[in-house]
């Protein structure tokens, strides 16, 4: 730690009880309260000449603080940067993809760096391969003639809308509902693990909004290996790493198993009633965990074709139109999705050809429709009836197309409550 700076007559002496540690670029003293008897706050201490002996490091779990050297050892026992213990429910990349030994980052190169013939190619396997997929798209955008006479209503003011949400926004009218609320990666939750769901033995209906690109599909994997479905080769294999008999990394022989009782009966997992999922952010979708990669390789594509068209789909949201009528790109240079992700400018991404904006803007729904119907048919494959359907308004949000799904044949929670 450095010495204490010298201290301008300006400035005169530090507050009773307070750091006399001067902070030169604030030209001010330090202002953290100290111990009884001490002349610098834990972080200054060093500049302390009584303590000159006693040497202050970073924290190796958080360098953001200091921890003196000869009490490190006590202090990583008790850092709240400390790694907590992992809960039932997380098992190492249960729902990650297998790695495609195919997929070479060196092949990809900036869009705006291809050869024009190679681009006109990609956009023609595009067309080719979404042939017709926009006719599956159904208008489910909701309302109400009852919301659009509160909307108009002279007395709720200019901000009716803000106050009609207000009213209703966080009421839930259910006595004695349950809320619990799991702090993990989507990528390791084992839904067969957690305890409300198994104590009770409940169905689940997954509900999503802003799983940005590749969350979706770790979503998408969680919810069908929890219902007991198969993994995403067919095999049975779900995607978190198997042995040959079928377990995962961990899973030990029962004892009927060892013996001559033949394989236990499989564990519960809770049947999965509905999935509704609301899409967005297609340029964070990553090969390796996309669900839709056999119905990639059904159409003669692969991990290339799919890099190109996830970057791509930034496309149609990024607001090239707009732009060209501003005759010119935006102050930042950068746009952000509805979660705060920065989406690639399409412009830094435009290739030396002559495509228009509106061009491009197609290219880019085609490039998210293509990447959505892969998920559906994912689903389809997994014993669900899925569907692609528009929920609001191009205008209220670009990124407007809804993923539902539901069982083909019902979940047995649903039997027993009919």
């Amino acid at each position: 730690m450095a010495a204490s700076a010298p201290t301008p007559r300006a400035t005169g002496s530090p507050a009773e009880g307070r750091c006399g540690y001067y902070v030169a670029k604030k030209k001010r003293f330090c202002r953290m309260v100290v111990a009884a008897g001490k002349r610098f706050c834990g972080e200054h201490a060093g500049a302390a000449e009584e303590e000159n002996a006693r040497k202050r490091i970073l924290c190796p779990l958080d360098p953001k603080h200091t921890v003196y050297e000869d009490q490190l050892a006590k202090h990583l026992k008790k850092c709240n940067s400390r790694e907590k213990p992992k809960p039932d429910f997380f098992v190492q990349d249960i729902n990650a993809g297998l790695k495609d030994e195919t997929e070479t980052p060196d092949q990809f190169v900036p869009i705006s760096s291809l050869p024009e013939e190679q681009l006109e190619n990609l956009i023609m396997k595009l067309r080719k391969a979404s042939e017709g997929l926009n006719a599956t798209l159904r208008d489910q955008t909701m309302s109400h003639p009852a919301l659009h006479d509160a909307l108009t209503d002279p007395r709720n003011g200019d901000s009716a809308t803000k106050h009609l949400k207000q009213q209703v926004d966080g009421k839930h009218r259910k006595k004695n509902a349950v809320f619990e609320r799991l702090q993990i990666d989507i990528q390791h939750l084992c839904l067969n693990k957690i305890p409300v769901l198994s104590r009770e033995k409940l169905p689940v209906v997954g509900i999503g909004k802003h799983l940005c690109g590749v969350a979706t599909d770790l979503a998408l994997r969680c919810l069908v290996g929890a219902g007991g479905a198969r993994g995403e080769d067919g095999s049975g294999e779900p995607s978190a790493k198997r042995r040959k008999d079928g377990r995962a990394d961990g899973e030990a022989r029962t004892a009927a198993e060892e013996g001559r009782g033949g394989p236990a009966p499989a564990p519960w997992s809770p049947p999965v009633a509905g999935i509704v999922i609301a899409l967005c952010c297609h340029h964070r979708c990553d090969w390796r965990h996309y669900v839709g990669r056999e119905h990639f390789r059904a159409l003669g594509l692969g991990a290339l074709e799919f890099h190109y068209f996830q970057r791509m789909s930034s496309w149609a949201t990024c607001g090239l139109r707009g732009a060209a009528r501003r005759g010119g790109p935006s102050a930042d240079g950068e746009e952000h999705d509805g979660a705060g992700h920065p989406v690639t400018d399409g412009r830094a991404e435009s290739p030396p050809g002559s495509l228009t904006a509106e061009e491009k803007e197609d290219i880019g729904r085609l490039c998210k429709l293509l990447i959505d119907h892969g998920r559906a048919e994912y689903l389809r494959r997994h014993g669900f009836r899925p569907a692609l359907q528009y929920y609001t308004e191009p205008g209220v949000s670009p990124e407007n197309v809804l993923l539902t799904a539901v069982p083909q044949r019902p979940c047995p929670a649903a039997e027993a409550s009919a």
